[in-house]
Order: structure tokens, then C-alpha cells, then sequence
């Protein structure tokens, strides 16, 4: 195996520090609760520095690093119809479309939760239904890419949560290796 580092520590730590805010607030608190409010405002102060980080963050970190495009993509997705095995060192181009969606979704999670907090939109049913829909979308769309992440670790023999946690990707020798 060979290591490359990858994720800076803020980068994790925005990652599981947001995993489990959203866990909590979509499962675990109180729709009415001045906790899901202000896990909500968390959330949206994580989306807020991830934002910035996106921009002066290292290299792995910076949304131009990642810009998904239809070659890429498609090359990714005949590699997964082959069985060729190309390892990604930073994010895959269907796992930077997946970051891309959650981060708008969440966004948009924050935006109609705030709207329901206001004089202008308190009890406006489109609104709510909105932040509803969203946090389906949002719950539907971690489910998949849970579900990419073990699919693509076993595809391509690099344990991406462990690379998640650590910063690290440990690639098996001889793979073949897009930065």
C-alpha cells in the first residue's frame, strides 16, 4: 500500500461534525425544539466555513479541485462497468456530484428552516413543505452515498471512511491513480 494524505483535519472534522449534526436533528431532536433550531444554525455555520475553506483551503479542499465534468464522469462509470479499477485520490466525479447536492440540499435545509423562524414566513405551507422535501431528498441522498462509499472501497480496495478519519488514503500498489 501507498499512502497519500489527502483530507486536512478541518476538512474531517467539518465532515463528521456535519454526519452528525444532520443525524440528530433528522432523527434524534424535536422538530418544535429550540435544539433543532439551533443544531440547525450549527449546521449552517459548518456550511458557511466549508464554503470559505472551498475557496483557501488546500488543494483537496478546494471545489475547483473537484469539478465533476462528462468525461470524467463517464470514464468513472465505464471503470465501474469494466471492473477496472482507477483509483481517485481526491473525490470521485460521481462523489464530487454527490458533495455538490448535499451541500445545496443542506443549504437550502438551513435557508427554509431560518425562513420558518421569521414574521414574513411563519406558517407559510410552502415553506415547511419545502424544508420537508429537502430533509427527504437530503436523508435519500446520504443513503447513497453511504452506500457509494462501501460499493467504491471495496471496488477499489482504498477504505475511504478510514481515509475520512485518518486524511490518508492508503492505495494498493500498482493501482491506477487519477489525482
Amino acid at each position: 500500500m501507498t499512502r497519500h494524505p489527502v483530507w486536512d483535519p478541518l476538512l474531517r472534522v467539518f465532515h463528521w461534525s456535519l454526519a452528525g449534526l444532520f443525524t440528530a436533528n433528522a432523527f434524534f431532536t424535536d422538530d418544535e425544539s429550540a435544539t433543532h433550531e439551533w443544531v440547525g444554525y450549527a449546521i449552517g455555520g459548518l456550511l458557511a466555513l466549508r464554503l470559505l475553506w472551498g475557496f483557501v483551503g488546500p488543494h483537496s479542499a478546494r471545489f475547483a479541485s473537484f469539478l465533476p465534468n462528462r468525461a470524467r464522469i463517464r470514464g468513472q462509470l465505464t471503470d465501474m462497468a469494466t471492473g477496472r479499477r482507477r483509483v481517485h485520490l481526491m473525490h470521485t466525479p460521481i462523489g464530487a456530484l454527490m458533495i455538490y447536492n448535499l451541500l445545496l440540499t443542506l443549504a437550502g435545509i438551513v435557508a427554509t428552516g431560518v425562513m420558518m423562524t421569521t414574521t414574513m414566513f411563519w406558517g407559510i405551507g410552502w415553506v415547511e413543505e419545502m424544508h420537508e422535501v429537502l430533509v427527504g431528498w437530503a436523508e435519500l441522498s446520504v443513503l447513497l452515498h453511504v452506500a457509494a462509499v462501501v460499493f467504491e472501497s471495496l471496488r477499489t480496495g482504498v477504505n475511504l471512511p478510514g481515509a475520512m478519519i485518518t486524511g490518508v488514503k492508503n492505495v494498493p500498489d500498482g493501482a491506477n491513480i487519477e489525482a
